[in-house]
């Protein structure tokens, strides 16, 4: 069955009452706000729709609120946000089992911006990764440089010792302005493939979406519509947890159109 193309979300009005929103992709490209946004965000919230921002960031909210801000898209704008680097918190703060035998020192594997996420939780960096329970990955050292195949030695040290990674990123690659971006989702997956067990935080776990509609108490997930333009996270995510979708496909993912239900070029009214 060939998706639904809209030329707006304007089309959706009356369908639905809220919008789960990817950031990178759909509202800005990590460089400036994707053209037609910002002015969408404002009808729809005028149409009275309630928009919780989801992001795989590796991240807190407040973090991420301050660089939407930047792109134009100002608190009163959305309901919340949620990002992968809270729920990545929330899952050490009151862990399962799988995070209760962690233990409490962790190697951070990622660039310097990202080295606060665990701050005030019982748990200690590690400058050695010989010395850690387990790998905090949240991406490369250095991602305009380096690809996932620059940590193969890294992994498969990690992988002998038996040392867990918690991977607080599931994104694999993103568009910077024109450019394609490794994270950390690339590395865990390198990790995976050669045996390393991996545990991931962030879409396209169901539980990155039952946060989002929290943050919109009262309506339904038949009321419910995400907005993304990765298949593997937001498009996947979203159907897991039955939620309707629309596919961005001027996005990371652009070329496949039948990936979702409905699709359009990009976030616009």
């Amino acid at each position: 069955m060939a998706p639904i193309y809209l030329p707006g979300m304007g089309q959706l009005v009356g369908r639905y009452d809220g919008a789960i929103l990817d950031l990178w992709g759909v509202l800005h490209d990590g460089v400036k706000p994707i053209s037609g946004a910002v002015d969408c965000l404002e009808h729809l919230r005028a149409a009275g729709w309630h928009l919780v921002l989801l992001s795989n960031a590796p991240r807190r909210a407040v973090s991420v609120a301050e660089q939407v801000a930047g792109f134009g898209i100002p608190p009163e704008a959305y309901d919340g946000i949620v990002t992968s680097g809270d729920l990545t918190r929330a899952a050490l703060t009151n862990p399962d089992a799988w995070h209760q035998k962690l233990g409490s020192k962790f190697y951070h594997l990622g660039p310097e911006r990202d080295w606060g996420l665990l701050d005030g939780l019982p748990l200690e960096r590690v400058a050695d990764p010989i010395d850690c329970d387990f790998i905090l990955n949240t991406g490369l050292f250095d991602d305009e440089t380096e690809s996932e195949a620059d940590y193969a030695e890294f992994l498969a040290a990690a992988h002998a010792r038996g040392t867990p990674m918690i991977c607080a990123n599931p994104d694999r690659v993103v568009l910077r302005g024109d450019r394609r971006i490794p994270c950390a989702g690339a590395v865990a997956a390198a990790y995976e493939a050669i045996g390393g067990h991996v545990q991931y935080h962030g879409k396209p776990d169901g539980g990155a979406y039952d946060a989002c509609q929290a943050l919109m108490p009262g309506i339904p997930k038949d009321r419910l519509v995400a907005v993304g333009d990765s298949l593997t996270t937001d498009i996947t995510g979203a159907s897991r947890s039955g939620i309707d979708s629309v596919f961005v496909f001027s996005g990371i993912d652009g070329g496949n159109q039948a990936a979702s239900t409905m699709t359009m070029q990009s976030f616009v009214w």
